[in-house]
């Protein structure tokens, strides 16, 4: 084979590959680094998406040993694909925000319940001894910044979702943490003093977040 069928090959195997991938870049980077770190003991968990991984968790609990597990753009699917590497270190407690980036993409309320679902039977089945928190799906606000309209057209199916994400963690007997009812203002969207573009958080949302989790993460049990 010449010089120029190899370079031909070579560029067709990369975009086959890169179009192979389920996920973004930026997600299998993260992937990989967390795979990279060590377990350790008593790991409180922060697992979800780019709210998440926004989030300076161990600065937020200087005390307390907290790992972030966000990455940015991530789904269900996302956190189900990487789910070992959050339960190989049996952290002590887990808490997880996941659904804003499935509903953006058109997915269903059954198919976000569903693999919610599963996250959570799998944590339980994998990680027997931690302490499950499932978190609702935070209000966002249309009328700040001009981003994210797909994730900004779902005021109403949200409200819907963490009614049955609710539900969801009764039966399940996982903590329930609404944090949509903390987080929305009079008109029921994401009060604009804890946000910078309608969807993420601002330093004050991120301390509003600390005051709701604080009682959780003290908690011994």
């Amino acid at each position: 084979m010449n010089l120029r069928a190899l370079i031909i090959f070579g560029f067709l195997f990369f975009s086959f590959s890169a179009n192979c991938q389920e996920f973004s870049e930026h997600y299998y980077i993260r992937k990989a680094e967390f795979e990279a770190e060590p377990d350790t003991q008593e790991e409180i968990i922060l697992l979800g998406n780019s709210i998440t991984e926004g989030g300076n968790w161990r600065t937020l609990f200087p005390n307390k040993n907290m790992v972030n597990r966000g990455i940015s753009g991530d789904t269900t699917a996302g956190i189900l694909n990487r789910l070992s590497e959050i339960t190989s270190s049996q952290p002590r407690k887990i808490f997880l925000l996941v659904g804003t980036n499935d509903l953006a993409k058109g997915k269903t309320e059954s198919y976000v319940l569903d693999h919610v679902e599963t996250i959570l039977r799998k944590i339980k089945n994998e990680s027997s001894n931690t302490k499950l928190y499932l978190q609702s799906i935070l209000p966002v606000n249309p009328y700040v910044g001009n981003k994210f309209s797909k994730h900004k057209k779902n005021q109403k199916l949200i409200v819907t979702v963490n009614r049955k994400l609710k539900e969801l963690s009764a039966k399940m007997k996982v903590n329930f943490i609404d944090l949509h009812k903390k987080f929305k203002n009079h008109e029921g969207v994401l009060n604009k003093k804890y946000t910078y573009d309608g969807l993420h958080l601002n330093q004050k949302g991120y301390h509003k977040w600390k005051k709701e989790l604080n009682p959780f993460i003290r908690k011994k049990t």
